[in-house]
């Protein structure tokens, strides 16, 4: 997302007099739906800099031409697939607003903030791609085959939407009903738009329709169409994530679910910070996240959300219940933020440091990450080089302003591998690790170990990592798709 000052209409409240330029984003608070509870998360930057030190109009612009999609309209005779990912979903264009002060934390009042602000919409170099696009761009980047699957309006922000999709070589399956709802506002089926207000003590919360009523966005839809199916069954993997929720009624999410399943699709499921109100939500909502947790092939989640959905507050122990409950679950894989990642199968526990980055944004960083875990799944990568990987792409994101088009290109990845400053932390890992070592198969990571085993783990350098993953990036066979 672009974090630039636009110029409004001055509104109807007190506190919202003037804009100025927002500064480094150290804070992020989400209002979610119902809940309007504030969550804050906690960026570093390492030193001051000008608003506008990152947040101009430079995009990244992929220098490949459009890829020619499928067709999704005609059923295919056999599964075979042709796309590597679809991301189903919270599909919407995200605007990025400067106020001297976040609306208050009342329905109404925030409700009128949001309607004063839509009334003057600003300049589209404000408007950056958002939700699952953001995966979609990174992933399709890193020279993977990729459609989105949502409902995008008819309306100036949808046909900004379906461009900067269309120019990253991605195609955009619609969601919508055989025959119109005649009881559904207009506004239902417009693109779904995220307001996101910043503050001058740098706390940004996003707002959108959503959060305003008891039913999904889409709550119109309610079946999947031919297209969409075929969508999800040339795809070797569907990713989805919580905020589904916000947008399809539970019925549809676990209709896409289970027939990813039915036709050999894997199921990629990150429940992100809606999983733990999921938990708490209504009969079908939490039937659903149980469904969606179990019936997914690979769960990505936060030490904190793991802990939310399980009452575990160890990571790996966390990751060993779901896997236990889950129907078809192969990898469950835990992000530490600057602590790493670790990847749990069941017979085996990976893990893997961080890289050393100065952050300049977060935004988009577990984006990044799922794309790269998708590539590594897909192209069957040791699981340590998959994790590292994952790891390199979401620091190279975090390094950049934004997600949207500002996603790390596969050049940025490969600079910051073969110069690699890991975030080694000895006493967190053999705290984490010691209770599992006899237990299962421990592979880990590191900058300066030899290769090999030190009879209670399985230790292999980040060099070998590197020389195992860069000529595949670099070949011949990726040339020209690949993003640089």
């Amino acid at each position: 997302m672009h974090r630039q000052s636009v110029a409004i209409k001055p509104p109807h409240f007190p506190f919202l007099h003037e804009l100025n330029p927002p500064n480094p984003i150290p804070y992020c608070l989400r209002f979610h739906a119902g809940s309007y509870r504030l969550h804050v998360i906690t960026t570093t930057t390492n030193s001051p800099r000008s608003a506008f030190s990152c947040r101009g109009f430079h995009v990244t612009v992929p220098t490949h031409p459009p890829r020619s999609c499928p067709s999704f309209n005609a059923t295919k005779p056999s599964a075979v697939k042709t796309v590597d990912v679809a991301t189903l979903g919270n599909l919407c264009v995200d605007i990025v607003l400067n106020v001297p002060k976040l609306p208050p934390p009342s329905k109404d009042d925030r409700k009128a903030f949001m309607e004063q602000l839509s009334s003057s919409p600003p300049d589209k170099q404000y408007w950056e791609a958002g939700g699952n696009c953001n995966m979609a761009i990174a992933a399709a980047r890193l020279g993977l085959d990729c459609v989105t699957i949502g409902h995008v309006g008819n309306e100036t922000y949808g046909k900004f939407l379906q461009d900067v999709l269309r120019d990253e070589g991605i195609r955009v399956v619609g969601m919508s009903q055989e025959t119109d709802v005649p009881n559904s506002p207009s506004a239902s089926y417009e693109t779904l738009l995220c307001w996101v207000l910043v503050d001058p003590s740098q706390k940004h919360g996003f707002c959108s329709r959503a959060d305003f009523s008891k039913e999904p966005a889409f709550s119109w839809m309610s079946t999947l169409s031919q297209e969409v199916k075929n969508a999800i069954k040339l795809s070797r993997i569907m990713f989805c994530n919580g905020y589904d929720f916000d947008e399809f009624s539970p019925g549809v999410i676990i209709s896409a679910v289970e027939y990813a399943a039915e036709v050999g699709t894997s199921v990629f499921f990150d429940p992100g910070p809606r999983g733990k109100s999921l938990l708490r939500g209504s009969v079908e909502e939490q039937k659903a996240l149980r469904q969606s947790l179990s019936m997914s092939d690979v769960l990505l989640l936060t030490a904190d959300e793991a802990e939310s959905l399980t009452g575990i507050a160890n990571p790996i122990l966390a990751g060993q219940q779901l896997l236990k409950k889950g129907v078809r679950t192969k990898w469950v894989v835990v992000k530490m933020g600057p602590k790493g990642s670790i990847l749990i199968t069941t017979s085996s526990i990976t893990c893997a440091p961080a890289f050393k980055v100065k952050v300049m944004d977060t935004v988009g960083c577990g984006d990044s990450f799922v794309a790269a875990i998708a590539f590594g799944f897909i192209h069957h990568i040791p699981l340590v080089t998959t994790l590292a990987f994952a790891n390199a792409v979401g620091a190279a994101t975090a390094m950049g302003c934004g997600a949207g088009r500002n996603v790390a290109a596969v050049k940025q990845v490969v600079e910051l591998m073969e110069g690699p400053n890991l975030n080694e932390d000895d006493e967190f890992w053999n705290e984490l690790l010691g209770e599992h070592l006899d237990a299962q198969e421990v592979t880990f990571m590191s900058k300066m170990v030899l290769n090999g085993s030190d009879g209670r783990m399985k230790l292999v350098t980040l060099q070998k990592v590197v020389s195992e993953l860069l000529p595949m990036l670099k070949s011949s066979q990726l040339e020209g798709t690949l993003s640089y």
